[in-house]
């Protein structure tokens, strides 16, 4: 997938996530209209049954009262008697004590007849024996019916204050309130809440699907620098071996010597493009089957030592220097002695082939308890940081563009970190671009 795809994928997406916000934008505006007036004319029918309500109740309680003043045989004025003290709260006088079963009889009939059909309570307060005497919570359950839903000795009255001289009896509707109290729209979310959801959503969805083709994208670039580097080390030394063995050939080759020469070469280019397909072949085999290390005491002051022998030696024509700087106290570790060669080698050959100038190597080591620490400096050409993160990835090499002076498949760095990490350790990469780079590891000395 090219640029160009990636760049219209990204647009296109963007504007379907602008397309929704907007659709939705206006459905929430509209929804919120259609609530408004909805809540609007709610209200408005909430407050007219109130009004009703209070009205029902008022004359429910002075039909109780008349009730009580005929069976008591009282004449006096029943003016006022009836108050509401709160919304949901009515307090009525009376001359006479009154039992609390013949009250809740006659609550019962006259809120039924004038349709206040809401669950009550009623207390009752005798000045004779200042006592108060609370009734049961009474709810109404349809088809006429009132039914005691639980017995209290407490009335969840608000606040009331039985001070008055004389009696009276109180009636509290725990279900009515003036505002909203009857019917109410579900407010519990705002619309906007649904729209930042989606919204988050669709950019989480968004925002993954750009970084899997990113990432396919450069794997995809990964993959075509591995192809185009392995056929240029494998057509290398096929092309060498082509050669010699079609010069021995064609000549009548008397001379032994020369002879040896052109088999030599065949030789050696063979055991180089051999040397390359098991690399290839070995990364392959570590990812199908766990890798099986043969650990064993082993001394690693002492590889070293063999690895900056082995690196004047060969550096020799070149030039070049390497400085050891072996200050760790406990260097003999438990390690998988060919695999732990493998790294040192496979870090000062990345030295080596990523110099632009006679390379100058510097390998110290230090130790405390728990761990060995491997440092290995050069004065290379540097990593960049945004390669950094991506060097120990396998196939991966830092673009050099059509250049093709340094060998390799980007297995290298791979491996490395796959042996530090099944020996239980850590490798860490520090570099400047032009300056060099310092590859720092951790061991576990048990």
């Amino acid at each position: 997938m090219n640029r160009r795809t990636i760049n219209a994928v990204i647009v296109l997406g963007i504007l379907s996530i602008l397309s929704i916000m907007v659709i939705q934008g206006v459905w929430i505006r509209k929804t919120i209209s259609t609530q408004a007036a909805s809540l609007e004319i709610q209200q408005q029918e909430d407050s007219l049954n109130f009004v009703r309500f209070t009205e029902n109740t008022h004359i429910a309680l002075s039909n109780v009262l008349k009730d009580i003043a005929l069976l008591s045989s009282d004449s006096s004025d029943l003016y006022g008697a009836v108050k509401q003290i709160e919304p949901n709260y009515f307090s009525v006088d009376i001359n006479e004590e009154l039992q609390p079963y013949y009250l809740e009889t006659l609550l019962k009939r006259e809120f039924y007849a004038q349709q206040v059909r809401y669950d009550f309570q009623y207390g009752i307060y005798d000045c004779f024996t200042d006592s108060i005497v609370f009734g049961n919570l009474i709810e109404y359950v349809g088809d006429s019916t009132f039914s005691s839903k639980e017995s209290t000795s407490e009335a969840p009255l608000p606040e009331a204050i039985w001070s008055k001289d004389g009696h009276y009896f109180t009636v509290y509707f725990p279900d009515v309130q003036e505002n909203g109290a009857f019917t109410q729209l579900s407010t519990s979310y705002s619309p906007y809440f649904y729209l930042i959801f989606i919204v988050v959503v669709i950019l989480i969805f968004f925002g993954f699907t750009v970084n899997v083709i990113m990432r396919q994208k450069r794997l995809s670039e990964v993959k075509t620098d591995f192809i185009n580097n392995m056929t240029h080390e494998l057509k290398t030394p096929i092309s060498t071996i082509g050669l010699s063995a079609e010069m021995i050939m064609r000549s009548n080759i008397t001379d032994k010597e020369k002879l040896q020469q052109y088999a030599g070469i065949i030789f050696k280019e063979n055991k180089r493009l051999e040397h390359q397909v098991e690399r290839v072949l070995n990364v392959a085999k570590m990812d199908k089957d766990k890798l099986s290390l043969k650990k064993e005491l082993f001394d690693v002051h002492e590889l070293l030592d063999e690895a900056r022998d082995n690196f004047e030696f060969n550096q020799t024509e070149k030039g070049g220097s390497i400085h050891l700087e072996l200050e760790a106290t406990q260097y003999e570790i438990n390690a998988d002695p060919v695999h732990l060669s493998n790294v040192v080698y496979n870090l000062m050959d990345n030295a080596v082939k990523y110099c632009d100038q006679a390379p100058d190597i510097t390998i110290k080591t230090q130790s405390d308890k728990r761990w060995f620490l491997l440092e290995i400096s050069d004065n290379g050409i540097g990593i960049k940081r945004e390669d950094i993160k991506m060097i120990f990835d396998k196939f991966y090499r830092v673009p050099t563009g059509n250049r093709h002076d340094v060998k390799g498949f980007g297995l290298g760095l791979y491996y490395v970190k796959l042996i530090i990490e099944e020996h239980g350790g850590q490798i860490n990469v520090k570099s400047i671009v032009g300056k060099g780079t310092t590859f720092s590891i951790k061991l576990p000395i048990d």
